[in-house]
Parts: structure tokens; sequence; C-alpha cells
């Protein structure tokens, strides 16, 4: 099942109602367009402001910026071998597993029809650079190299009014 992208107001509401920890790797996907899974494995040692990553599922390098105070926050909760621990084990990291299901969670106690989940996060994202930039921009900062896969993020939240008004207009006849 895809994920469905996620309004500005929803957002918000979805960050305050997650685990701090879980909140911080969203803020941390919402600023760079990372997976989950490549946020949740980050180590502790080597986490900077500025920092390569090589994204798990296409094995490509990508460079990334984090704003000081989210990078502040992150290493002042910060664990010995990762930046984001495991809830009961010290020497693993968070799962991706436990964000989604933070992030499930949320979405349903705000009783959201749409399928929100981390991977909404960066629909999001490259939502917010479209509106900034160009497509190439957004196909380069996502790692893309289908344009057509990057045109279905960049305009996710387009698609996703159509979509949603589709529905609501044939429930109505």
């Amino acid at each position: 099942m895809r994920a469905d992208y996620v309004n500005d107001d929803d957002l918000n509401i979805i960050l305050r109602l997650l685990t701090p920890p879980n909140r911080l790797i969203s803020l941390i996907c919402l600023e760079t367009g990372l997976r989950v899974g490549d946020v949740v494995k980050m180590r502790s040692d080597g986490f900077r402001q500025r920092m390569t990553i090589t994204e798990q599922k296409t094995k490509k390098k990508k460079r990334v910026y984090i704003n000081k105070t989210l990078y502040d926050e992150c290493k002042a909760q910060a664990g010995k071998i990762y930046v984001f621990e495991h809830r009961t084990d010290c020497t693993k990291h968070r799962t991706r597993q436990a964000v989604y299901a933070d992030i499930k969670r949320a979405a349903k106690a705000l009783r959201l029809k749409d399928n929100i989940t981390v991977h909404s996060l960066r629909k999001y994202y490259a939502v917010e650079i479209l509106h900034r930039f160009d497509l190439a921009t957004v196909r380069q900062a996502l790692n893309h190299d289908n344009e057509l896969v990057t045109m279905l993020y960049a305009y996710a939240d387009i698609l996703h009014q159509t979509t949603t008004y589709s529905v609501k207009h044939r429930a109505h006849k």
C-alpha cells in the first residue's frame, strides 16, 4: 500500500504526538529527504551537521545538512553508538518499524483516513522542494534516476487533492 501525502496542519499535529526520538527522526527526514531507515542507522561518532550518507536502498551517496537546533537536540539525546538507540538495547539502533508504528498511532489518533506513514515525510519533503525550486532539483534532492517517479513525489499534494476530491465527489452522487 502506498503512502499518502500529509498536509501542513496534520503533519504538525502528528509531530507533536510522536515520542521525542521519533519526532527527531521525522524532523531529520523532513529536512533532508532521507528515508527513515537511513536516519535510524546514523552512528553517534559520525553524526555531523553536514555529512555524506550512503543511502541503504540505492547505495548512492547523498550530502545532507541538518540545522543547528535540530542537530543539537539530536546530539543531546544520542547514545554512545547510535544517535537513535533501540528502546531496550543500547547496542542497537531504533528500528524503522518503531517510527512507522508511532506515526501510524498518531495518524489514527487524528482519525485520518489517509495512509500516513514514514514515507509520507519523503513526499512532503519533495513537495516543499518543488515549491521553492524546479523538478530537476527535486530529482537531485531525492537521488532519483527516473523523472516520472520524481513527479509522483513532487506533485503528491496535487495528486492527493485530486484523489480526495474524486472520492468525495463520487460519494455524494
